[in-house]
Formats: C-alpha cells, structure tokens, sequence
C-alpha cells in the first residue's frame, strides 16, 4: 500500500483485528497497519486472538501488502506475570511483528532486552496526558505513544509542538470509549472478580443500575433522566469522520481504530470508510468536504452506539457523551466473507447468519462501492441445492448471478 503524506509526516489508518480473517479483511479493506493480541499479554482475554501460528501467517499477509502488524502486550502485569512475558517476547522475536504495543514499565524492560530491534509504542492505558510524559518514552527508547483518550485536539498540538518531529502520536478516532480513565477501570474487578487491566473485563459499565437507599433495602429506584431512564457509567462511541482536517492539523500520525472483538463486517466497514475519507482529504479537501454525508451514512452501516467527538473539542458534557439505552443500532447483517471460485464458477464463503435464495442482499467491495445482488443458488459441501442458509458457519457455494472478487463482504440491510 502507498504511503499517506500530508507536509512531509506520513499518516497511518491502524486497524484492530481479533482474528486471521479479521486481519486479512483490514488488509484488504484499507490498513495501513493492523493491530492484534496474542494469546496473553493483552487486553482483550475474551477477544479470540491469535495463535502464534496464525500470527506468523497474518504477518506474512500484511507484509506481502506492505502492510505494518503491531501486537499488544499491554496488560498491568504482576510479578507471576514477568517470567512468562519474558519467553512469549522470545517467541515473537521469531516471527517478527513490526512493534509491540506496551503499558506497563517492567514489560517495556523485557521487551527492550529480548526484542531491541523492535519498536515500541506506549499504550493509552499508560495514561499519556502531556509532553513530558512523551519526552519520558522518547528517552527510553518508544517510538510512538498513545494519547489518552481524555485529550482536546488543542492538548494533542500542545504535545506535538513539544516533542522530536521523528517521534509518533497515535490517537483513538473511532470506536468505543471506556467511562474509566483510559481504559483502567476497578468496576470488573470489584463487581465481577475480573480484572479489567489484565484483559479480563466484564464491561460492567454497560449495564442498568438502580438506587438502593441503605434503610429501604430491596427498594430499587431508577435514576432516571427521562422516560427510558439512563446509564450512568456508558459512554458513547466515538466517530471523528466528519473532522478529519482537524485531527490531521493537530500533528496525529496514526488514526487508531477501536474494536479487537469486532467482526470482520464491522472492520472493512469502518477501514474503507476513513480509508476514503483521508485520501479524498489528501486529494482535495473540497472533495472530502463534500463527501461527508456520504461518509456518515456509510459507517453507520456497522453496529454502533450513538456517536460523539469524545474529548477533543473539550470536556464533553452528560448529554453528548452518556447515553441513555444500552441498545446498538445495527442496520446491516453480516452474512460472510467470499472466498475462491470454484471450476463451476461458484464462490466459496462461510455463512456467519441466514439468508436465503431471492433474497436481495449487498456486496460491499473494498474500492467503496457497495452493489446490490439476488441470492440466485446456494450449495452445501457436497454440491447438494438448498433453499437457505441457516446455520453458522456452514462452508457454502453461492451464486449471485455477477463476478464476485475474493475478499468481498456479504451483508444485508435490515428493516
């Protein structure tokens, strides 16, 4: 993939990947880095994650599209933790991720011994609120820090300004945003005996919660706002689509994806759609501008919650960032991923939910244009016709009637 230039710095879309195929998706969809977890270490133990051999194949697919893969490590760790990060770290240097993504002092030590070559980046989770800090890593050897999430635009110049032109800000952009500072939280801990900054949180904060008076137990009464009555710990998700000039003008590097448990629809919908915006930005700003209903209605295509610019415009107020269901917006439904054609000019995919012959379903290509399609056979395994797909993860031969590219995404829209 080319490089992304705007005067003299390099601009990078870093998506996350919970699984090979997610990965092979992002690549494809538009990354021009990926980010994943092994099977320790990091912050997402309910995530699938990646085998070490799945890594290694990963790699190699990202870096036969010139493609970056970053893994995390980023748990707190403990001291029972140490000695086990230290031989995971020998096992990656064998098949060579391109950094390693660190928040805790102790494993950026280990990985700084095993791993000298590799570059680090300083997770959000270090909590990277100003300039000093960014100095701090730079003089440790980090290449790159996160920005924590709390952070205006105007604080990200005011690091930018203050550090070497050759060192890196990645910053959030899109996705959920934990309620805890950063991302470490004690609610999972406290309420679930899973410890969220070791990668095994509960996300407690999405639930409902009620008031108990002390005197008056087992009466419940709801904190209401209004009629539906209000989550009080959910933060909206954020979207910065429609401020891509700004974050560029604030000195960002990397434009940081949120959602290492997402689906791969959720992914290739979110990469091409920033993917086209910061090249119609690059291209011509009037073109971006222009763009930008366009943009909106294509990343509400994924599950979501409501939106919000989070911190970078300032404190955000209750009600532009709390909101009040814990209900996604889901208007589009995976169905799968196309594979290979076969001799009788039938694509292989993998059912991920039902759907059934004439049904009017989407292809949505990697290019950014979405076409759609009739549902005109499908096969199982065995070459045998069936009417409908309905159960998970059937390996199936599908005709719908157009030449489809390997890589395509099926979904449906939704009433």
């Amino acid at each position: 993939m080319a490089g992304h230039f705007y005067n003299g710095r390099e601009l990078e879309l870093l998506i996350p990947a919970s699984s090979l195929e997610v990965l092979k998706t992002a690549v494809i969809f538009g990354a021009d880095a990926v980010y994943i977890g092994g099977e320790a270490f990091g912050l997402r133990a309910k995530a699938k994650n990646f085998s070490m051999e799945d890594m290694k194949e990963g790699i190699a697919f990202a870096h036969a599209h010139d493609v970056k893969v970053y893994v995390t490590a980023n748990i707190l760790a403990h001291n029972y933790d140490l000695e086990g990060a230290r031989a995971y770290f020998e096992e990656l240097k064998t098949i060579g991720p391109d950094a390693l993504i660190i928040s805790d002092p102790g494993m950026f030590t280990i990985a700084k011994e095993v791993m000298p070559d590799t570059d680090i980046h300083i997770s959000t989770q270090a909590n990277n609120t100003n300039y000093m800090t960014y100095q701090f890593w730079w003089k440790q050897g980090a290449k790159r820090v996160v920005t924590a999430r709390e952070l205006s635009l105007n604080e990200i110049k005011g690091i930018r300004a203050h550090i070497p032109d050759d060192m890196e800000i990645e910053t959030f952009i899109h996705g959920a945003m934990c309620i805890s500072y950063s991302g470490r939280c004690l609610l999972s801990s406290f309420m679930a005996g899973r410890d969220a900054n070791r990668g095994a949180c509960t996300h407690p904060c999405r639930w409902k919660y009620s008031v108990v008076e002390e005197s008056r137990p087992g009466e419940y009464m709801p904190v209401y706002e209004n009629e539906r009555g209000t989550y009080i710990f959910n933060s909206k998700d954020l979207c910065m689509i429609e401020h891509i000039p700004e974050l560029i003008e604030a000195g960002i590097d990397s434009f940081k994806i949120e959602g290492r448990m997402k689906t791969a629809l959720y992914v290739a919908t979110v990469a091409r759609t920033y993917r086209l915006a910061i090249d119609e930005f690059l291209q011509d700003p009037e073109l971006y501008k222009s763009r930008i209903p366009f943009y909106k209605s294509e990343i509400q295509k994924c599950t979501y919650r409501q939106y919000t610019t989070g911190f970078f415009f300032g404190k955000p107020d209750e009600n532009t960032q709390i909101y009040d269901s814990n209900t996604y917006v889901k208007e589009y439904t995976y169905l799968g991923i196309v594979g290979e054609c076969n001799d009788k000019g039938l694509y292989h995919i993998e059912q991920r939910n039902k759907f059934s012959v004439g049904e009017t379903i989407e292809v949505m290509r990697p290019d950014g244009t979405n076409m759609e399609v009739t549902v005109k056979a499908i096969y199982n395994e065995d070459g045998e016709a069936m009417e409908s797909a309905p159960h998970p993860k059937q390996q199936l031969y599908i005709d719908l009637g157009v030449p489809l590219c390997q890589y395509d995404i099926l979904r449906r829209k939704e009433d």
